[in-house]
């Protein structure tokens, strides 16, 4: 807490000295004020975290010093102290602005269990806003583009937006699954209530079992405090389970019974807590398959895919690659202040790559990109693609010229390779001599 101010605005020496000399003791900073023009001039030069205002001053009330610090910094919790606390001046001061109200002699350690109540309150409202302001950034619409298979998917999922069965989404990995999982929440009937996600892959039973159902305190080793499960927290809102095929068999057959039967147990628990859950399940994986090699339960694999949704890969519609490309960027924080754009050059590459990855790989190249540009605008050589199986380049563009395809070919070996010419010599099979030559004649930058 040393790092925090605190103002304290009353006209008795005794009391300012008192509450300075505790607070200082618990490491706070602390500013004085006996009046509430002083207050109002420390408050401006301060910058205080938090303040302590009496309600009777001699030349006015908390109440005119409540108004004039809201305007100020809305976000700075302030505490009013008085020795005449009544309902009505309580009322009236919330009313203003306060979020404590407190009648004297204040007990010190009460005032600092408050602050640091209050403090906490404030890291909790700045991490809400982090959030809110990260997701609305990153927020794709899923249907972004005009391919004809984009529009088919935003046919679907706007006539079953509004159903309470469960929806099962399907598609490559990347390709923007939880995106339309949060979109349906978001237009559907319960936008209001919680989204819970929960990514299956790779969980073990046991931690699965935990992170869905909860569990009771001793119900296990380490089980030390009771746990709500995501489940529970999620109750009349919508549960995403991502990488639903991935899901252990024994947790598959309890998850089963809960959306059947609406009701569970916690782990260690005799009494039974209903729920009321929207389920939307996404998978990568072939279920039908995966039902047949014996390790998805069938029941679950009917009881979830009454309505399936297949989001296509970004290959299946590169006719909206130029406008997610767009979007993707604009939403990429500016690099040294700058805002970049894509030259026509780096869009028709973009467009030439198969994109195993898919929006997600999108994403992670633009914003590669962003680091590595030195100009204003975005060129191929910018471009930084992770090559994988499935990572080759589509069909060239017949219309180029062979110079240009020999151009493009050039710079994305030496993207691949950083710049470094005698490696993209190698790769290319020509002497470096020649490649220089070929660089220089094409104007191709290296660096």
């Amino acid at each position: 807490m040393s790092s925090k101010r605190i103002l304290i605005v009353d006209d008795e020496d005794s009391i300012r000295f008192g509450v300075h000399a505790f607070l200082e003791s618990q490491g706070y900073r602390v500013f004085e004020a006996d009046s509430c023009q002083k207050a109002k001039e420390l408050f401006l030069a301060s910058t205080p975290d938090a303040a302590v205002i009496d309600y009777r001053l001699h030349d006015g009330t908390a109440l005119d010093l409540l108004r004039a610090f809201k305007q100020v910094d809305p976000s700075v919790p302030l505490i009013v102290l008085t020795a005449y606390g009544t309902i009505e001046l309580a009322v009236e001061a919330v009313k203003e602005g306060a979020e404590q109200f407190l009648t004297k002699p204040i007990e010190l350690p009460v005032l600092h269990a408050i602050l640091k109540r209050l403090f906490a309150n404030q890291r909790l409202q700045r991490q809400q806003r982090a959030v809110a302001t990260r997701e609305s950034r990153e927020r794709v619409d899923p249907f972004a583009g005009q391919s004809a298979a984009i529009e088919k998917l935003a046919a679907q999922a706007i006539k079953i937006c509004g159903t309470s069965s469960p929806v099962l989404i399907l598609g490559e990995t990347g390709s923007g699954k939880s995106q339309l999982a949060k979109w349906l929440h978001r237009n559907g009937p319960r936008a209001e209530e919680p989204f819970v996600d929960l990514n299956c892959a790779g969980l073990s039973h046991d931690f699965l079992e935990a992170e869905l159902f909860g569990h009771e305190k001793g119900a296990f080793t380490g089980a030390v405090v009771a746990k709500c499960g995501l489940l529970e927290v999620a109750d009349g809102g919508t549960v995403f389970l991502d990488e639903i095929g991935d899901m252990d068999m024994r947790v598959q057959s309890k998850l089963l019974k809960a959306l059947e039967e609406k009701r569970f147990r916690r782990l260690g628990a005799v009494r039974e807590r209903e729920i009321d859950i929207a389920l939307i399940a996404a998978t990568h994986k072939d279920l039908a398959e995966e039902v047949g090699k014996g390790t998805f339960r069938s029941d679950l694999y009917f009881r979830i895919s009454a309505i399936p949704l297949l989001v296509p890969a970004l290959r299946d519609r590169i006719e909206d690659i130029p406008v997610l490309a767009s979007t993707l960027l604009a939403q990429i924080p500016a690099s040294r202040g700058r805002q970049l754009d894509l030259s026509d050059e780096a869009m028709g590459t973009l467009c030439s790559y198969a994109w195993p990855g898919n929006i997600r790989e999108l994403r992670n190249v633009l914003e590669r990109a962003t680091l590595l540009c030195e100009h204003d605008r975005i060129m191929p050589h910018d471009l930084r693609f992770n090559l994988m199986p499935g990572g080759t380049l589509a069909s060239p563009d017949t219309n180029l010229t062979l110079e240009e395809v020999e151009r493009q070919h050039i710079e994305r070996v030496l993207a691949e390779e950083e710049g470094r010419v005698a490696q993209a010599a190698l790769r290319l099979a020509v002497p470096r001599s020649t490649l220089y030559l070929k660089i220089k004649s094409y104007g191709i930058k290296t660096s």
